[in-house]
């Protein structure tokens, strides 16, 4: 299971969300759209406006989701 954090500096719920998942325990790699123009496109055409926007294979949401990484680290387990 590929974890994906789409991310951007001084953004406080994609802190959050980092922090919530490593505190679970979950491995996720960190996109970050100012560096990485083509992601913020990949996010417009999946419909998202705001970040962080976390993927798991066909899953995503936006936004700090303590209960879906809860749910992601209990699938984990």
């Amino acid at each position: 299971m590929t974890i994906r954090v789409y991310s951007a500096a001084a953004c406080v719920q994609c802190l959050a969300t980092c922090r919530e998942m490593e505190k679970r325990g979950l491995s996720y790699t960190v996109i970050n759209v100012d560096e990485t123009p083509a992601a913020r496109e990949d996010l417009a055409q999946l419909g998202y406006r705001q970040l962080p926007v976390v993927t798991v294979g066909e899953s995503h949401w936006s936004g700090f989701r303590p209960d879906r990484i809860r749910e992601l680290a209990g699938a984990t387990a």
